[in-house]
């Protein structure tokens, strides 16, 4: 929004037809197969060379008993003393209010491996406060040793599920992250009995994502995965259990996981959204029409401050969350809660290497927090606020700001107090030219999903000191792919000296319309135009 912020030329380029994808969070398995390690591993880490092969058994699996269970810890009552149902767990889920998590300071296995209690009792603290009834986890093979975890590390994972009780918070386990020895089938059955068996009846525990972003296309995982489900399901029958997609793959790829399946069903179905939030609607219908009628949940979405302003990262959320509300999706579960401090991710790993993965957090690392993070609030105590996000009248910290520049080279927009409609702020062009694309812009896109035939309309205020060129308003329609359709114009203001003067535009949205923008324009302007007071509709 102001001159000094930093913007790369070719973003705005991708930025001007609307086909940014936002980054997403690791995906599975992005660990090399044979990560570098020192000569003595990491306390229950698996060694650099791969594992004995296991022969793979038929599926399913052979009737002949499994071997003797290996040691757990003790199996916690039920909290409520009476055991769950999977009827109800589903329930739970289809509704939960979860947040994804690790701690600033360890993330992903760093988390077990440098377990503070103190410091998860305060953020667990804080995720509840926020209005969260549920927290996500993922625990590593690596980490807790396999086949057999270790007693320290089943004891921080119960520690864990204690801490979360504590601050009213359900958890959801992700199991078999950093993960793809497939031909293991029967040590991963047992190492997942002694992990999650004291949680088959503990209502404290509301469901098992069994593998994080898998590809419907890796068969050796989708093979394996059709073999442990069952044997799962065996010990812990009414836990619900899911496997999550590749948060690159889309509605197409949650269909194919689905397929790739077959007769070996999911509980529910998580699907991880990392789109653009201005087409979120037709994407999450499609995914959930893809697997109904199961139960579907957004299991994780957001987007990286590393890429875009805290304002907006806040808007992405509040379209994320409002067009899954439009959709009856009722489970939005935001990545993540804190930003990561550099040290937090464990070396070997892409993601320790990707600058955007340390900037997903809601909270920074002061413990300051991002606009976002009132987005999540709202969002779970249906008070949503979207004028506030959109910062129609300019009023908010320009550095938090979820207006775009569009075609920067060509002139920005910069938030001034020198003249205002309302307020103490508004925006301001001043000597810009034009692009061979088009003029140059200020942009927004409404929180409310945009459907085709529906009426909208936006204004915004603006005056003009020895204007010229052309100074307009517009509305730039994109279909669900974010593709560019069409655009509809206001009036233009009068080149020279104006007073405040409304700039107006009404249109419908085309039948194949899933997107829109509205544009603050002035190209080709020697002189300064001010736009203050949008409204958008």
């Amino acid at each position: 929004m102001s001159s000094d912020r930093i913007r790369a030329v070719a973003l705005s380029c991708l930025l001007t037809v609307g086909v940014l994808a936002p980054a997403a969070p690791a995906l599975a398995d992005d660990l090399p197969a044979d990560p570098p390690v020192a000569a003595e591993p990491a306390p229950g880490e698996l060694p650099a060379e791969p594992l004995p092969a296991e022969p793979l058994p038929a599926e399913p699996l052979p009737a002949d008993p499994l071997p003797a269970d290996p040691p757990v810890v003790d199996e916690p009552a039920p909290a409520s003393g009476v055991a769950p149902t999977l009827a109800g767990r589903l329930a739970a889920v289809a509704g939960s209010k979860t947040m994804n998590y690790y701690p600033s300071g360890a993330g992903w296995s760093a988390m077990w491996t440098r377990f503070d209690a103190e410091q998860i009792d305060s953020d667990l603290a804080r995720i509840s406060a926020l209005g969260a009834d549920g927290v996500r986890i993922v625990v590593f093979p690596r980490v807790f040793g396999f086949p057999t975890p270790k007693p320290e590390y089943l004891d921080r994972l119960a520690a864990f599920v204690d801490i979360a009780a504590r601050h009213d918070l359900a958890v959801k386990l992700t199991l078999f992250d950093w993960w793809s020895y497939y031909k293991l089938v029967r040590g991963s059955v047992d190492w997942a009995k002694a992990v999650i068996g004291p949680y088959a009846d503990d209502p404290r525990v509301i469901a098992v994502e069994v593998k994080n972003e898998m590809s419907p296309e890796d068969v050796p995982a989708v093979r394996w995965a059709r073999q442990i489900i069952p044997a799962i399901r065996d010990f812990a029958p009414t836990m619900p259990l899911t496997v999550s997609v590749d948060g690159h793959a889309g509605p197409d790829g949650l269909a194919e996981l689905r397929d790739a399946f077959g007769d070996v069903t999911l509980d529910y179905y998580d699907y991880h959204f990392y789109g653009e939030s201005e087409q979120a609607l037709p994407d999450i219908v499609r995914a959930r029409d893809s697997v109904a009628p199961e139960v579907m949940v957004i299991g994780e979405t957001g987007l990286s401050t590393g890429v875009g302003s805290p304002g907006e990262q806040a808007a992405y959320l509040a379209r994320v969350f409002r067009a899954a509300a439009v959709a009856g999706v009722r489970s939005v579960a935001p990545w993540t809660l804190t930003d990561f401090a550099q040290g937090a991710i464990p070396a070997g790993s892409m993601v320790s290497v990707t600058p955007s993965q340390y900037q997903f957090g809601l909270y920074r690392l002061d413990g300051t927090a991002k606009p976002a993070a009132a987005v999540v609030r709202n969002a779970w105590a249906a008070t949503e606020s979207y004028e506030d996000v959109l910062d129609l009248s300019f009023e908010q910290d320009n550095r938090d700001s979820p207006w775009r520049d569009n075609l920067p080279a060509a002139g920005v927009a910069e938030q001034t107090d020198e003249v205002a409609h309302d307020g103490r702020y508004s925006v301001r062009f001043s000597g810009t030219g034009r692009d061979p694309r088009g003029l140059p812009s200020l942009r927004i896109s409404p929180v409310t999903p945009v459907r085709g035939g529906q009426s909208w309309s936006a204004s915004a205020w603006a005056r003009g000191e020895n204007a010229t060129g052309t100074t307009e308003i517009t509305l730039s329609w994109f279909d669900e792919r974010g593709r560019w359709i069409k655009q509809d114009k206001s009036a233009r203001l009068p080149r020279g000296t104006t007073d405040w003067r409304q700039l107006t535009v009404t249109a419908v949205a085309p039948d194949d319309a899933a997107g829109v923008q509205l544009h603050l324009k002035s190209g080709d302007n020697a002189g300064s135009v001010w736009f203050d007071d949008v409204s958008l509709s």
